[in-house]
C-alpha cells in the first residue's frame, strides 16, 4: 500500500502562493520524494455585501476578492509529507491535508 498526501493551498495573494508552493515542491524533490504538481484550479471570485449601518437598505459597495488554489501530491514518503506540513507558511496561506491509502498498481 502506498500513501498519497495531498496538500491543498489557498490564498488571496497569488504571487506568495505560487512562490511558496514552488519552494515546497523543490524541497520535497530534493529530499527524494515523488511529488506531482503544483496543480491549480480556476480562481474563485467572491462578493460580500457591506452595510454602513445595521439598518436594511443602507448598503455600501460590495467587497470583491479572489481566492487562488494550488495543490501538490506527495507519493509515499510520509515522513517528508509530515515535515512539509509542519513548515511555517505565510499568514495569507491556508493549507488542507488529505492522506489517502492506495493499492499498488503493479499487483492487480
Amino acid at each position: 500500500m502506498t500513501f498519497v498526501t495531498t496538500l491543498t493551498f489557498r490564498s488571496g495573494d497569488r504571487a506568495v502562493l505560487d512562490d511558496t508552493v514552488t519552494g515546497l515542491k523543490d524541497r520535497v524533490e530534493r529530499k527524494g520524494a515523488e511529488c506531482k504538481g503544483p496543480h491549480q484550479e480556476q480562481p474563485e471570485h467572491h462578493t460580500v455585501p457591506l452595510f454602513s449601518r445595521c439598518q436594511p437598505g443602507e448598503q455600501c459597495d460590495p467587497w470583491n476578492y479572489t481566492v487562488y488554489t494550488r495543490w501538490l501530491e506527495i507519493h509515499g514518503s510520509d515522513h517528508i509529507a509530515r515535515e512539509v506540513v509542519a513548515t511555517d507558511l505565510p499568514d495569507s496561506i491556508r493549507v488542507e491535508v488529505d492522506v489517502e491509502r492506495r493499492a499498488s498498481q503493479a499487483y492487480r
